[in-house]
């Protein structure tokens, strides 16, 4: 292939301008980034080997080197890992991101006010960690070539970070990739020996391959000229070595946790919590699991893979094995590492293997362990788990409290999936829900909460679903409960409807939707009111016929409520039928949902209601209290403008 130069896709050029001039306060991330991306070779080249040992061509030993020409200007990371084929190149340097390419730029544009080092998280979460180097260089050059082709398969490719760049054929004898990073005369800084040490020591000295640089020596000034640091041509490692999850945990500081994560996870804030144990038993392994601070941009992406690294026997197999833990734990960081697993594991062997479903269900109770640690507030007691796991490293236990609240103001409404995935830790998942309700507009409050202040006489725990906040609090559906003092959940996450159908109760105490079947307050109901609400429905019940002929096509049923005391009317549904909301969700979704008719309560005492005996526009009326409570609870009525034609009618 001759030199030819290409065009990055539209956007990138105003993407590469953001990262060069404003995306980073902390410069020297870009380090991290590209030796974080030389590792990854290195590990994609040691699992593609497993099958075809002869990738690894006469260098079986896997490195890293940084290396600087103070003449030239340049930066040079290389590594002899898996390299890049020209077309390879082309792909993966010429297109940033993929597909999310425009939901990096919107939630850049989204994050516009907020500081470099807020945006600087953004860009590993894309995927666009290369371009990092941009913030230091104004030209970068990769050399590379793909372990198995031929020396004459090279390929160079080079580009100013502009609008595009250039590819050419090459003669490379080493395999792997080598990116020399030309430097502004603003960073020349990294020109150092010491600076880039204490980077790599800082951000990078977890990674397990060697990071080799060129020792440095002192030499003296001859002829009345200054000495200086002079290059032996001998190379040293300036890392550990060693995967931090196999270190002993007492040698390992939080700074270094913390740093691991950031640089697994492309994070630019420190995790929550985390836990690094070694289980033994029938299955043994070591995980290092991480509860991050921020949710991801993509957590709601179905067709986004999530999942820990896979290590088997310290060696890497894949980036997101998604069978080690349940998708409702998606938000989950971190590396489990198997003594059990065959070295050629597949994804299709780990659905089926029976270490594999031993590893989730103890790391399943290992994140749940976390956060149930997180949400106590208190000091952690060493114990054995029911997972085997003797012992914890855990984040700071003076510094937990409040950061429940933080983790479920970003995870909670996942963590709810896991009633539906989870039935053997649905108890547990539980008891981590929280709520807003009519006492606490802030989700504080979980069922066990509740549970400790129902009033004398309740019998069961009460919730309303909608699509906010305001709607929930506003509800006509609350007017009794909130007469009377009864507390009432009030849960606004669209996962609520699913999730609650695999909990109909809590600790032996039913859960009780407000807008289905009719309210039966028991013992919290006088015998007075029991009375009147009878002698109402026997009196309403003409108007109740001619309510029920003039609404047929639109409700089951029109009924007396005992539920509203300022509103006119009301929708429930039946027991056993889908609640409004959840139809209504599942209409917005292009899904199908049962064709149900809901009962219309209407409240005997209000003026709207009485009106309605005698009316000359009765039909019209009937057809507006329908109407009406349809709106309060957030639908919209099938024909707006007859509504809107109707109230009209009656307001001339």
């Amino acid at each position: 292939m001759s030199k030819q130069t290409l065009h990055f896709q539209a956007e990138v050029a105003q993407l590469l301008h953001l990262v060069t001039h404003s995306l980073y306060s902390n410069q020297e991330i870009f380090l991290r980034e590209l030796v974080s991306n030389a590792s990854d070779a290195c590990d994609k080249l040691r699992f593609e080997a497993l099958n075809n040992n002869a990738l690894y061509e006469d260098a079986p030993n896997l490195e890293v080197r940084v290396s600087f020409d103070k003449d030239a200007k340049t930066l040079t990371i290389t590594d002899n890992g898996i390299g890049m084929s020209a077309q390879e190149a082309i792909d993966h340097l010429g297109t940033i991101a993929k597909s999310g390419t425009k939901d990096f730029m919107s939630r850049l544009e989204a994050d516009k006010k907020a500081d470099a080092k807020e945006q600087g998280q953004l860009i590993g979460q894309f995927g666009v960690g290369f371009y990092s180097g941009f913030i230091v260089a104004d030209k970068i050059t990769v050399e590379s070539r793909r372990a198995g082709l031929a020396a004459e398969e090279g390929v160079r490719w080079i580009s100013a970070g502009t609008g595009d760049f250039e590819v050419e054929t090459i003669s490379r004898t080493q395999r792997g990739t080598s990116v020399i990073l030309h430097l502004r005369a603003d960073a020349e800084e990294y020109l150092n020996a010491w600076k880039l040490k204490s980077i790599i020591n800082k951000y990078s000295d977890h990674i397990s391959l060697p990071i080799l640089m060129e020792k440095e020596e002192w030499k003296e000034g001859e002829n009345d000229q200054p000495g200086g640091m002079v290059k032996t041509g001998e190379w040293e490692t300036i890392n550990k070595a060693s995967a931090l999850w196999t270190r002993p945990k007492k040698e390992v500081t939080d700074e270094q946790y913390a740093e691991f994560y950031k640089a697994i996870s492309h994070d630019f804030e420190a995790p929550l919590t985390w836990s690094h144990n070694r289980v033994e038993g029938n299955t043994e392994y070591t995980q290092l699991l991480y509860i991050p601070a921020k949710a991801p941009f993509d957590l709601w992406n179905r067709d986004k893979k999530a999942g820990v690294k896979l290590y088997v026997k310290r060696v890497f197999i894949m980036d997101e094995a998604e069978a080690l833990l349940p998708t409702y734990l998606r938000f989950v960081k971190g590396v489990i590492d198997s003594a059990d697993l065959p070295l050629n594991v597949s994804r299709e062997l780990l659905q089926e293997s029976r270490d594999v479903r031993a590893i989730r269900e103890g790391s399943t109770k290992r994140v749940l362990t976390m956060l149930e640690d997180l949400a106590k507030h208190d000091k952690h007691e060493a114990a054995e788990g029911t997972d085997g796991v003797t012992d914890v490293v855990d984040a700071d236990d003076k510094a937990k409290e409040g950061k429940y609240s933080q983790f479920y103001a970003e995870f909670g409404a996942v963590l709810k999936e896991g009633l539906g995935e989870d039935f053997g830790n649905k108890e547990r998942i539980a008891k981590l829900l929280r709520f807003a309700s009519t006492s606490s507009d802030t989700p504080s409050v979980s069922l066990a909460d509740y549970k400790a202040r129902l009033k004398e006489g309740q019998d069961a725990i009460y919730y309303i679903t909608a699509d906010n906040l305001a709607a929930a609090k506003n509800s006509p559906q609350l007017e009794v409960f909130k007469k009377k003092g009864i507390e009432v959940l009030l849960m606004v996450d669209r996962v609520d409807e699913w999730a609650l159908n695999y909990l109909q109760e809590f600790d032996g105490t039913p859960l009780q939707s407000v807008a289905k079947g009719a309210v039966d307050l028991g013992k919290l109901q006088d015998e007075t009111e029991k009375k009147a609400a009878e002698e109402a429905a026997e009196a309403f019940k003409p108007v109740l016929a001619k309510l029920k002929e003039a609404l047929k096509d639109k409700a089951e049923d029109v009924r007396v409520t005992t539920r509203l005391v300022d509103s006119p009317a009301c929708l429930v549904v039946q027991d056993d039928d889908m609640s409004t909301q959840l139809a209504r969700m599942l209409k917005q979704a292009g899904q199908k949902a049962p064709d149900t008719k809901p009962v219309l309560e209407v409240n005997p005492e209000h003026a709207l209601v009485k009106k309605l005996d005698g009316s000359v526009h009765f039909h019209d009326l009937a057809h507006i209290l329908f109407d009406q409570a349809l709106l309060a609870e957030g639908g919209l009525p099938e024909d707006p403008a007859a509504y809107v034609k109707r109230v009209n009618a009656l307001l001339v």
